[in-house]
């Protein structure tokens, strides 16, 4: 926008677990419109965990909130154009892109799965997440890796 920032909106609580970070996830999990669609593909992935899970004193919302919290990343690169030259920076994120980021990375590499449904891959996703294993995790160690790498340019940041 070209005079102020956009006023965030207030999201409204799921109704089963009345958390606002579940339906921030459904909204990004939604295709076309379909939020009924992808509450129920959430809720039943949610059913899934519940069953598989091997932790008994944690909840299936708890194993979901412990796998978007090891997927969060917390540095990534940004390019920057210096004298001719892009380096990639390596710069601190905001809380809210860490949690969008591990949203979409989630989200992203359960659709990439090849079990039956979307409740099952979402799931499994979440399952192997929770346990620091899957694409999701291997997507946030292999930002940190490349924010490593690339140190000596953190003197570029803008």
């Amino acid at each position: 926008m070209r005079k102020r920032q956009a006023k965030k909106r207030p999201l409204l609580p799921d109704p089963r677990f009345n958390d606002q970070l579940v339906t921030r996830f459904v909204n990004m999990m939604m295709w076309d419109g379909k939020k009924s669609v992808a509450f129920k593909v959430f809720y039943d992935a949610i059913d899934i965990v519940d069953q598989k899970k091997t932790d008994e004193e944690k909840t299936a919302l708890e194993l979901w909130k412990d796998a978007l919290s090891n997927v969060m990343p917390h540095v990534e690169v940004r390019s920057r154009r210096v004298g001719g030259a892009t380096f990639q920076i390596p710069m601190q994120i905001r809380p809210d892109r860490k949690v969008s980021t591990a949203m979409k990375w989630l989200i992203s590499y359960s659709r990439k799965r090849n079990e039956k449904s979307m409740a099952q891959r979402l799931a499994s996703e979440i399952l192997a997440a929770a346990k620091e294993e899957g694409a999701a995790v291997k997507k946030r160690v292999d930002t940190h890796k490349m924010a490593e790498a690339n140190k000596a340019f953190s003197h570029f940041r803008f």
